[in-house]
């Protein structure tokens, strides 16, 4: 029996535990963000992991691997997010969205040889990318808290579990070798790290705090994919950021 899921569960079980520990050590001072000392230190836990390790794998990758092979693998598992994307939105409703996932995943798999290559695009396929985080948040759960996650990054009791749920819906979640699998996580979160670096940098000279700049972006882009675009008035949107994927493993 693969007991992953489990596991997945447990992590964030004991997470948010740990989490309403300390919410009391400490006053805070944005009401979105109730766990902010147990936020700050994880932050800076990210923050130096991703220094010392994430961040030299991934220039490392950057510049040992050909232009063309990155763009290859970036658009593979591009392709693979667009079967998990269909079932998201299919569970919303928005069944032309969903069937352009479908039709996006069927081109790019056969014409684009596995995903390699993204021909849906050139043939005006457009990728959508929903998350059982928005699937939560169209029918009507409300965000929830802010909360950083260990390694992962940024996201929101919300978003935690609809994290756990696009690991359950992951198609790799149902390989049966743990080498596979555990593989093919750690080389998309390299690819999707190394794809962020100059964003990390950017983040990093701009923001006189960087933890509050990186809470703001976050939410102001979650509430606008919720809404697909369109969120309520006063809500905030997305903004130059938007195109940055915020649930990639590590720090930006």
């Amino acid at each position: 029996m693969d007991t992953r899921g489990f596991k997945w569960l447990g992590i964030f079980g004991a997470a948010l535990l740990l989490a309403g520990c300390a919410s009391g050590a400490a006053r805070v001072s944005d009401p979105r963000d109730p766990l902010e000392p147990y936020n700050r230190a994880v932050y800076r836990f990210n923050s130096d992991f991703d220094k010392a390790f994430i961040q030299p794998t991934a220039r490392a990758y950057r510049k040992v691997t050909p232009e063309p092979v990155d763009r290859g693998v970036t658009n593979f598992f591009a392709n693979v997010a667009d079967m998990t994307s269909a079932v998201n939105n299919v569970l919303q409703f928005k069944m032309s969205r969903a069937g352009s996932d479908v039709g996006r995943v069927f081109i790019n798999s056969t014409v684009g040889i596995l995903g390699v290559f993204d021909v849906a695009t050139n043939v005006g396929l457009p990728s959508y990318k929903e998350d059982f985080g928005q699937t939560l948040g169209y029918w009507g759960l409300e965000s929830g808290a802010y909360f950083m996650l260990p390694i992962v990054g940024p996201s929101s009791i919300r978003d935690t579990f609809g994290f756990a749920g696009d690991v359950a819906l992951d198609p790799f979640f149902s390989l049966k070798k743990n080498q596979i699998y555990w593989g093919a996580v750690v080389l998309r979160a390299i690819d999707q790290r190394a794809d962020l670096l100059d964003a990390s940098d950017i983040l990093e000279e701009a923001a006189l705090d960087p933890y509050s700049f990186l809470r703001e972006t976050y939410l102001q882009r979650r509430e606008s994919l919720v809404h697909d675009g369109n969120p309520p008035s006063g809500a905030g949107g997305g903004d130059v950021w938007d195109e940055i994927d915020f649930d990639s493993p590590a720090e930006i």
